[in-house]
């Protein structure tokens, strides 16, 4: 009876009409709506599906060819076994509860938008790998404002997807977020009586009294002994500066902070160190999405209470951004895109603005939460070798690896895009993935990988106008999800039909598109400093047990030599020359820069302010940039009129489109937002 559920279940439900079509079904009296089915051994490790809420999406409005859409909001069972070379990979495993039948139990939340009539969607489930438990499909290709739970029309922005006819689809796959309403997560197994290492750091942006334990207010790990005598706090000036101790009787342990009456100061690094227990398994999340994908494609338990999607999805695309987009980097490394039966998860992947990096989704007290910027999350588990799909050797470990290795060794390789903007060289040592790790040539890319580099962009899509907060510079407002849009359709045309996407298109070595930080000629405009500091990828050792087992020892880890940095070379403008530049780049009014400075009210102004951009508007007129001494020429100076501008834009825009790099329907979009542009920066209201 090994993967048996050993009785079907039927909680008290109603069936009410919601418009033409099916039924859909509403749960009541709080257990909701569950059915648990016979499960065999051979079926996925999805185990029971209890849904919450099955509702009609704006009202049964049509979508296009894909007609209506209805939400769905579960909650899924998982059991994995822990003895299976398929679960293996889950780090401590073997050290979490079983249930009578020796499986491991976990749950996570689900939120799925689906065609009713399921034979009508495009035959692809698209899922995000949440940010922090948010949901951002809607926001990026939808053009939408965020929405933890969409139900109103601006929530569903131009339905762009639907229209497309995806399922889309959200699972948590991360615990430790903070206990907001919307989030999707995960509710892992837990070792207990685990002890280890934990380490906590903090950057103030102002003086303050005390930090806490977690990163951005997620739940921390508890501090097991706060009298434990090896409980360090430490204080340096710069991410790789010399640690400093602060005596202990100087500071303390106030519930999930740390306080000091003399105080914290601005742009310093603090970093505690301290044992924790009780640790939940991270990586049952990159295994419940697999288990999920493999379910949603192949069928199992509960498959008719989401209207049994295998019979209409015949592939799943995983996309992720920044931390998730990491995420996926680590799913593919670590070998879960194999199901438990040996089958392809996911047919494409997509990892948007992850740079180089992987993270902590799969070790012992992994914080997943934790990133690694130059002023955020320093030395945790994220820029780690390999960095390039295809193995290199690495001289000064021996190690010879490559992320694809495991997935090309069991022949389950999806195709694979990887999307980075001008923030991700600077910050998230992104020409790692295309060149060697001495930084001398490029490096193949596999024939299932795409590299496309978004020019002069941040971290996310910009906002006009632009704004400052706490950087020395305007914000960028380059928004880049035009790109995007037109990349998707590529992608699934790809993982449909065997299309090939559009070629990729990123800095190369040869030619000196991409170089050391040190030689950029970047234009010496009036007022604006070049960073001296940047992100950087170390070697770092955590400890021999690590790389095999997921345990940290050493913490924060001994750190070896940095990785070289490249970055897009730039033109006298100083807008990155290579890459998918679009109008605003090619027909400038101002320099786009992926790097921002600290303002010196923060502390570090020197250093990047992590994840947002620079936007430097070119002077109006000849005269005034004489007046200023700024290098560019000026609007007047290169453009006719409005109509000369906006023409150029449009000619650049048709130029990307006939590329598939993208839409023609994006076009008007990108028109009408250079009019606005116009207005604002030449001043010209015609």
């Amino acid at each position: 009876m090994d993967r048996m559920v050993r009785m079907t279940r039927y909680a008290v439900a109603r069936i009410l009409p919601t418009g033409t079509g099916a039924p859909h079904v509403r749960c009541t009296c709080g257990i909701l709506l569950s059915i648990a089915l016979l499960a065999a051994v051979s079926q996925a490790a999805v185990t029971r599906i209890d849904v919450i809420d099955r509702s009609d999406v704006l009202a049964a409005r049509s979508f296009g060819s894909a007609g209506p859409y209805e939400r769905i909001i579960a909650r899924v069972r998982f059991a994995v076994d822990p003895t299976s070379a398929s679960n293996g990979i889950i780090t401590d495993v073997t050290l979490a509860p079983r249930n009578a039948a020796g499986l491991v139990e976990f749950s996570s939340d689900l939120y799925m938008l689906r065609p009713r009539d399921g034979a009508k969607g495009n035959g692809t489930v698209l899922y995000e790998a949440s940010n922090r438990g948010g949901k951002g499909l809607l926001t990026l290709f939808n053009l939408a404002p965020g929405s933890l739970d969409p139900r109103t029309a601006p929530e569903f922005g131009d339905t762009f997807l639907m229209e497309q006819g995806y399922t889309l689809v959200w699972l948590g796959w991360q615990s430790d977020m903070p206990d907001r309403p919307g989030l999707v997560r995960l509710y892992p197994a837990v070792a207990k009586g685990i002890t280890g290492i934990v380490r906590s750091e903090y950057v103030p942006s102002e003086k303050i009294h005390s930090f806490p334990l977690a990163d951005r207010n997620h739940k921390p790990y508890p501090v097991r002994n706060s009298s434990d005598p090896s409980v360090t706090l430490t204080v340096r000036d710069r991410s790789d500066g010399p640690r400093r101790a602060i005596p202990r009787n100087q500071w303390k342990f106030s519930g999930a902070n740390v306080a000091m009456d003399a105080g914290f100061e601005p742009g310093k690094f603090y970093e505690v160190v301290y044992q924790s227990q009780d640790p939940p398994l991270v990586g049952l999340g990159p295994a419940a999405v697999r288990d999920l994908i493999s379910f949603l494609k192949h069928g199992g338990p509960d498959a008719a209470l989401i209207g049994n999607p295998q019979t209409f999805v015949q592939r799943a695309i995983g996309y992720g951004t920044s931390q998730s987009g990491r995420f996926l980097r680590k799913f593919l490394y670590d070998g879960f895109n194999r199901d438990e039966q040996g089958r392809q998860v996911f047919d494409g992947v997509w990892a948007h603005v992850g740079g180089a990096g992987r993270g902590s989704f799969n070790h012992r007290f992994a914080q997943p939460s934790r990133d690694g910027h130059l002023m955020l999350n320093t030395f945790y588990p994220t820029d780690l070798f390999p960095f390039s799909d295809l193995p290199q050797q690495d001289p000064e470990t021996g190690l010879r690896q490559g992320l694809l290795d495991r997935a090309q060794a069991e022949r389950v390789v999806p195709k694979i895009f990887y999307t980075n903007g001008s923030y991700e060289y600077w910050g998230r040592a992104a020409s790692l993935i295309h060149s060697t790790i001495d930084g001398k040539r490029e490096m193949d890319l596999p024939v299932t990988t795409r590299v496309y580099f978004f020019t002069g962009t941040q971290h996310g899509p910009g906002s006009f106008p632009p704004r400052q907060e706490d950087t020395q510079n305007l914000s960028n407002p380059n928004d880049y999800r035009f790109l995007m849009r037109a990349l998707l359709v590529g992608l699934n045309d790809w993982v449909t039909n065997g299309k090939e996407p559009p070629a990729s298109a990123y800095p190369r070595i040869a030619g000196e598109q991409l170089v050391p930080p040190a030689t950029l000629r970047f234009p010496k405009i009036p007022g604006v400093a070049v960073p001296t500091l940047w992100h950087r990828a170390w070697h770092a050792d955590y400890g021999p047990e690590f790389a095999a087992k997921g345990i940290v020892t050493i913490d924060p880890p001994k750190l070896g030599s940095p990785f070289p940095v490249l970055v897009p070379q730039v033109d006298s403008d100083g807008n990155e020359t290579t890459g998918l530049r679009l109008p605003e780049i090619q027909v400038p009014l101002g320099t786009y820069a992926g790097w921002n400075l600290r303002d010196p009210r923060i502390g570090a102004p020197d250093s990047l302010y992590d994840m947002v951009g620079s936007f430097f508007p070119l002077p109006r007129t000849k005269a005034e940039r004489e007046a200023r001494h700024d290098p560019r020429l000026s609007i007047e100076e290169r453009y006719k009129s409005r109509l000369d501008y906006l023409a150029r834009i449009q000619a650049a825009a048709q130029d990307l489109a006939r590329s598939r790099y993208l839409l023609e329907s994006d076009i008007p979009r990108l028109v009408q937002r250079a009019t606005e542009q116009w207005q604002h920066w030449a001043g010209e209201r015609d």
